[in-house]
Order: structure tokens, then sequence, then C-alpha cells
């Protein structure tokens, strides 16, 4: 479970988060919706430690986040809204493989993993070609690959389908129903629904930092293009 409670943060001045109280059960899809500048990229950051809260508190299966941030990351995945941000290494192979191999699990495992990732986002085969030389699609995909290879129990992806084309879309979506239905939690940021609403248990929208609304898609649907988002 990821909970926070109270969560204050602010830029200087300005309040991108004012007490906002949201827990992300075990095995819930949730999807994180609104406007640019609504506040839920920087939500999220508080998962897994990114940001600092000004006020408030963050708690990962049971841990506050402040008292151990290597549980915090290991526990929560995170996908990058832009992805160059969070590559380390120059082939897609090796980048796949740098969470796992920071695990310290066996070499077998790890190819494991990054041979299931790999093919999950419909990129088979392609271990040894550079990521400077991919496209920004490709990019994103190789993101979510890292994420998918530590195998987390909560995993949190940041606008993953920006400059995806449709069969990449489709099998992102397919893999993250599978997790979905082997008990990963899902955190989805988006700002358009199309993509992830039939997935959803649930849809929480934010404005101006704040929690606008919460609940079923169905329950919500009416009250989101009056935030900004857009619903199939």
């Amino acid at each position: 479970m990821i909970a926070t409670r109270d969560l204050v943060h602010r830029f200087g001045d300005a309040v991108a988060l004012d007490g906002v109280s949201l827990t992300v059960d075990d095995g819930e899809f949730v999807v994180l919706a609104g406007p640019n500048g609504s506040g839920k990229t920087t939500l999220v950051r508080h998962f897994n430690g990114l940001l600092t809260p000004d006020a408030g508190e963050v708690v990962v299966d049971g841990t506050p986040v402040a008292d151990d941030l290597v549980a915090a990351r290991t526990r929560v995945g995170m996908v990058f809204q832009h992805p160059r941000d969070a590559f380390v290494a120059a082939t897609v192979g090796a980048d796949v493989a740098f969470g796992p191999e920071n695990l310290g699990l066996e070499r077998a495992e790890i190819d494991r993993r990054v041979t299931a990732a790999l093919d999950a986002v419909g990129m088979t085969g392609r271990r040894d070609e550079r990521i400077d030389a991919l496209s920004g699609g490709e990019r994103e995909r190789v993101a979510i690959a890292g994420a998918l290879a530590m195998e987390p129990d909560h995993l949190v992806l940041d606008e993953p389908f920006t400059g995806l084309d449709a069969p990449a879309r489709e099998s992102v979506l397919d893999h993250l129903e599978s997790l979905h239905e082997a008990g990963t939690s899902l955190a989805v940021v988006t700002h358009d629904l199309r993509d992830v609403v039939a997935l959803a248990d649930r849809v929480v929208a934010l404005r101006d930092g704040r929690i606008a609304v919460d609940g079923t898609p169905e329950a919500v649907r009416q009250d989101l293009p009056g935030l900004g988002v857009a619903v199939p």
C-alpha cells in the first residue's frame, strides 16, 4: 500500500500539493488525472522519495519513505514522463538490466527479467541497440521495460503513452492488465483517460494541488471534463 497523509509540497512560494491524503491499496489500479500544473507528477514523485514533502508523510507498505529510501525505491517502480531522465547505460539491454543488477540477483534471473520486460513492450531482440539511436517512442518503451524488470510491488507511470504508436500502446496496456491481474498495484498519471479507463478501478483527479474527485470511472465520469480531463 502507498499512502500520503496531509502532503504539502512547495516550489518557492507556489503550493504544488496542498494537504493531499491518498491511499493506493495493494493490487489497485488508480488513474491520477488532471490538467498540466494540477500536481499529479509532484504527487507521484513523493511515492518513492524523489521529492521530500514540506509537510505530511508518505508511507509504503507500512514504512515511512523518509525512514527507508532504499526499500521505497525497490517496492515502487517509477517510469518518468521524459525517459531520457532515467537512462543510465548506453544500450537497451544494459539499461534494463541496471536495476536488477543492483538488487544483487543471479545473472540467469537478470537475463530472465530483461527478456520478459523487453517482450512486454515489443522490443524483443533489441538488447544491443544504442539508446541514443532510438526514436522517442522507443525510448519510452525502454524506460517502461526498466521499471518492469524490477518486478516492483507498486508501479507508477507518468504519461506512459506519450509518443507510442498504436501497437506499442496495446503491448504496454496488455502488460499493465497482466500486472494488475497478478496483484501489482498501479498508478498511472495522465490527462487523457482513453488508454486506461477500461482497466482502472479508480480515478483520482487533482486541481490546484488538491484532490477534486475520487471514485470509480463511472462515478466520476461526468465531473472530469470540467477538470480538463479527456473522457472516452
